[in-house]
């Protein structure tokens, strides 16, 4: 597989979530094209990031090698799902926010309970449902049909001036790094909403 943003350092990510749209996401008999996505640098830099602070046991996989699925579980209900990126040993990983379930429709509409089309993968949780991916994800090559997820390159990539970029969602530190990229205008991408920490009682 000759994609370039494999070979791309750990602090390109940014450009490599910028390439990721258009892709395309399969798995269990639904695919989805990528609309919406953010970039994770485990670099030092990005306080967001779950490898800032270096490997765990949970983030081995972000260190590389690149094109794995980094799957984990947010506000004990929801599963998300990430691609990793950058060279080996340096942690970097886009998270797959949005797309547009472009076959599989059906199926997609059975597992989302009835929801409008444009909300079928709306959301990065929303998005692992429609595909029916979990934990199992965790760890496997996204590219060479081995796990149960695969990742396509698009027929036409998406042109840079139809992208556009701003802060992440929902991220307690670095909020406002632009480093979420999604196709302007497009309805399939999610709602923007800044944290709002919680306060103790």
């Amino acid at each position: 597989m000759n994609y370039p943003w494999l070979r791309a350092p750990a602090a390109h990510v940014a450009e490599t979530a910028r390439t990721l749209l258009g892709w395309e996401a399969a798995a269990n008999g639904v695919r989805i094209r990528l609309t919406e996505v953010e970039a994770y640098a485990g670099t030092g830099v990005d306080p967001a990031s779950h490898a800032h602070r270096g490997p765990t046991p949970r983030t081995n996989v972000m260190f590389g090698p690149a094109g794995y699925a980094y799957t984990y579980f947010v506000f004990g209900m929801h599963w998300c799902l990430n691609v990793v990126c950058g060279a080996e040993g340096e942690a970097a990983a886009v998270l797959l926010r949005a797309g547009e379930v472009v076959d599989g429709l059906d199926l997609a509409r059975k597992r989302r309970g009835g929801v409008p089309d444009r909300d079928l993968a709306r959301g990065p949780a929303r998005l692992v449902v429609a595909l029916g991916v979990d934990a199992t994800a965790n760890g496997t090559c996204v590219l060479d049909g081995t796990g149960p997820l695969l990742l396509t390159p698009p027929t036409r990539p998406v042109a840079p001036s139809a992208v556009s970029a701003g802060p992440r969602v929902g991220v307690a530190a670095a909020h406002d790094v632009p480093w979420r990229f999604w196709i302007t205008g497009d309805p399939t991408v999610s709602p923007y909403r800044r944290h709002v920490p919680r306060r103790r009682s």
